[in-house]
């Protein structure tokens, strides 16, 4: 059993993955099992250039960030389980919380963050219910996004990124999955808002 699985291993999906893991040094989130299924076959940025994000050498691509995403995440958080080669095929509603079946298992977990994109190919069952068009895309390019209040879907179901009807931009995704990772952190630490920072020593 997850504590939480992220669905998707773009901008959104190991940025909330990142902010999770880096949550293990305090009471609340020491014990927590998290996951990400990190299929990025379709993800936007396997075609991105970046000139215009703080922080980004200008000419980084998105294909180095979701490779280097992926290597960032296990060598500083290696209790977070990267799922690498398996892809969502259906989320299911149990007693305990949800059911994530892909192309080859299947996973129970209490939350469950959806961090793909926005296309209108998406083929996860399951939910069908929340689609509708997405308010900030051109509507001719037919995009969508699952239906939510501050990035949750129903109880223990978020969506993050430009899924959850944010715009297109890497800084704007990644803030995104940032915020719901800092939504289940509070939540773990009993409702108490909650961050997490590292700090230079002094």
């Amino acid at each position: 059993m997850f504590d939480v699985l992220i669905v998707g291993g773009g901008a959104a999906g190991l940025s909330c993955a990142l902010v999770l893991g880096s949550a293990k040094k305090t009471l609340y989130a020491k014990d927590k099992r998290i996951g990400v299924i990190t299929h990025q076959k379709t993800s936007d940025l396997q075609n991105a250039l970046f000139n215009n994000v703080l922080g980004l050498t200008p000419g980084t691509t998105g294909a180095s960030i979701l490779n280097d995403g992926k290597t960032q995440l296990s060598s500083l958080y290696p209790h977070v389980e990267q799922i690498d080669t398996e892809k969502a095929k259906e989320i299911i509603r149990t007693e305990y919380g949800f059911e994530v079946v892909t192309n080859k298992n299947s996973y129970q977990a209490k939350l469950v963050v959806i961090a793909v994109g926005y296309t209108n190919l998406i083929t996860i069952d399951g939910l069908e219910s929340y689609i509708e068009p997405h308010p900030r895309a051109a509507k001719e390019k037919n995009r969508i996004w699952l239906k939510n209040k501050d990035h949750l879907i129903e109880k223990g179901l978020y969506v993050a990124g430009t899924l959850a009807g944010w715009r297109s931009q890497f800084a704007i995704a990644s803030g995104s999955g940032a915020q719901v990772a800092t939504d289940i952190l509070t939540l773990w630490n009993d409702g108490k808002h909650t961050k997490v920072h590292d700090k230079v020593e002094a």
